[in-house]
């Protein structure tokens, strides 16, 4: 996870139990730089009974809308997107892997180049990229080799964009970000459709790419998404990346 400054966030790491319970370790509390707020958590709390603290401890003093104080807050807990590594490239080995923001800005880049459809908004596609991940600042990147069922994951993503929005001091725009990111969770219109296919493209080319960097063959990633394209831009661009890897994997021979 980030680390905010020396003297904040020392560790905090997503467990899973054989049970599926998530829990999360924390050694020391979560301070906002700049800001008299700070969040603190005892070891081995679960994962809901953490994140019920933010509201707490976190939550704006000045009403139901985001101030500069509550804005610089909400970036600030943002800024762990920056810096946490996503975690299937680290299971893998890669040295200097992409962070959580780096893959939903690159798919950002996909929504902004991506031809017109009709009946599709542009600007909402890039807005549900921007935010799709927004509550891996708080839980992490779960993966599926963390064992936590996918209604779990989504229920402990669900709570924790609760406390940034909450952070963020509510109002129309943590309104927008719980829209936006509900749409996308539940696959619930052509715009998340399109973003759903942008983030398994962005997956497989970054897998690629690192094939290219470090010599590997990341098999899985080509695996696990074949077939689940929904969208005519989500297949071609998916075709034409694993035609590039083909060409290359044949030329190697």
């Amino acid at each position: 996870m980030a680390v905010f400054s020396s003297s904040s966030l020392r560790c905090m790491q997503l467990r899973s139990s054989s049970s599926s319970s998530s829990t999360l370790s924390f050694s020391t509390r979560i301070s906002i730089p700049g800001s008299p707020r700070f969040i603190s958590f005892p070891n081995h709390q679960t994962l809901n009974r953490s994140i019920s603290h933010i509201a707490a401890a976190a939550a704006p003093a000045e009403g139901p809308h985001s101030s500069p104080s509550s804005a610089i807050d909400f970036l600030t807990l943002c800024h762990r997107l920056k810096t946490t590594k996503r975690k299937g490239w680290i299971n893998q080995g890669i040295k200097g892997s992409e962070s959580i923001a780096d893959h939903m800005y690159r798919m950002s880049l996909m929504a902004l180049i991506a031809r017109d459809i009709p009946g599709v908004d542009r600007d909402r596609c890039i807005k549900i990229a921007i935010v799709h991940d927004i509550a891996e600042a708080i839980v992490g990147d779960i993966t599926p080799s963390d064992g936590v069922p996918k209604a779990e994951k989504s229920r402990l993503e669900q709570a924790a964009l609760n406390e940034m929005c909450k952070v963020l001091g509510g109002g129309m725009r943590a309104d927008e970000i719980q829209e936006l990111w509900a749409e996308y969770e539940n696959n619930a219109s052509l715009e998340a459709n399109l973003v759903k296919d942008f983030d398994k493209v962005e997956m497989i080319l970054q897998a690629l790419e690192y094939e290219i960097e470090h010599g590997k063959v990341l098999d899985e990633f080509f695996i696990s998404t074949a077939g689940k394209f929904q969208t005519e831009i989500g297949k071609s661009w998916a075709a034409e990346i694993i035609s590039r890897r083909k060409s290359r994997l044949t030329n190697k021979c």
